[in-house]
């Protein structure tokens, strides 16, 4: 049985930093301390405890959903290398054995990068034997439930894998913590990949019926060509697509949208009737949170989805700066919400935001 003094997380290639910087100062506010180790456009992060037991506790008590650089997140021992071609289940199974018995699933995964790619064959294939040794060894339950722990094996080359396991309740339901997504032949632009996944991600199923539901009014600022309207109409809304640019004559077709030719900065809304605002304009991030932070002190919008486009550099602190700036506007005048942050994987530089306005 290994020890467990690692969390793995995976990430977008080339924001290893950011995650790292974000998990090292969520731990530290749970007084847990350790250090990051980070290689550059590997699409993983693994953060190392200091004290023994400290990395159980911590996935424990973070909450996975609050991250916003991780797609994945699962408490490991060392890295398990040289593991033999011709039998490469009996160490994992003996990393695994008395670590965790009647775990719910396993994932054989690797990181989303043009390396992990050519591994996926691999990792496809061994996982048909290896889950029936996990079985036949009752550290894997007969039948999938996704009440409990879920086995977890991270292959960053073909004979070199972490082994450990997540929480059900406190990880991402994905395979690679990614939403397998198709893009829709008439949507005017991938870009709607992007709101379609926001959905996956900040709405719970149970909740699609009522806070999603057909008639409902929305406004999309920056809409042009329409790649976010389109999810809005497809769900039966009513947009106001709120843009100087060309709107998708498709979409206008619909009956479903007005299109304002407006900034969307300067745009008032003439209704007080609107239950979702999405914006995604390429604007400095601070400019974008202080419009919506208007939106909803104003009461224009029950909920909103945008997106913040990161700079360069110390692109967590920018994002940290915009939630609290955020968070203190609405504060300040009394507006209970509920914000949400995570980097897509259908975003680039950028997040993506949820604001859930609470009435109490």
């Amino acid at each position: 049985m290994q020890k467990l003094n690692k969390i793995i997380l995976y990430c977008r290639c080339g924001f290893e930093k950011e995650c790292a910087a974000e998990i090292t100062d969520r731990a530290a506010q749970l007084e847990i301390f350790g250090f990051a180790k980070v290689i550059e456009n590997s699409g993983y992060v693994t953060f190392e405890c200091y004290q023994d037991g400290q990395a159980t506790i911590l996935m424990k008590k973070l909450s996975f959903r609050t991250l916003i650089f991780a797609r994945q997140m699962f408490v490991s021992g060392e890295l398990l290398t040289d593991l033999p071609a011709n039998d490469r289940i009996t160490p994992i199974i003996n990393a695994l054995f008395g670590l965790i018995d009647n775990a719910g699933d396993v994932r054989v995964e690797v990181a989303d990068t043009n390396e992990g790619k050519e591994l996926a064959g691999f990792c496809r294939k061994f996982t048909v034997p290896l889950r029936q040794a996990l079985r036949s060894k009752r550290i894997l339950l007969k039948v999938e439930n996704p009440k409990k722990p879920v086995i977890h094996l991270f292959f960053t080359n073909s004979n070199s894998c972490y082994v450990g396991y997540s929480l059900s309740q406190n990880n991402s339901p994905f395979y690679m913590g990614i939403p397998r997504l198709k893009f829709p032949a008439d949507a005017p632009s991938r870009s709607t990949l992007k709101l379609e996944e926001a959905f996956h991600i900040f709405i719970p199923y149970e909740e699609w019926d009522e806070r999603l539901k057909g008639g409902l009014n929305a406004v999309d600022l920056g809409a042009c060509p329409g790649g976010w309207t389109y999810q809005l109409v497809k769900r039966s809304m009513m947009v106001y697509a709120i843009d100087n640019g060309p709107m998708n004559d498709k979409l206008m077709e619909t009956g479903q949208v007005k299109h304002y030719r407006e900034d969307g900065f300067k745009f008032t809304p003439k209704k007080h009737n609107i239950y979702w605002l999405v914006c995604d304009m390429v604007e400095k991030p601070t400019k974008v949170t202080q419009l919506i932070a208007k939106w909803l002190i104003n009461g224009w919008c029950r909920e909103t989805i945008f997106n913040l486009k990161l700079p360069m550099k110390k692109r967590y602190e920018e994002v940290k700066q915009n939630i609290k700036l955020l968070n203190d506007e609405l504060n300040n005048n009394q507006i209970n919400v509920q914000i949400q942050a995570k980097q897509l994987y259908h975003d680039r530089e950028e997040i993506t935001v949820h604001v859930q306005r609470i009435w109490g």
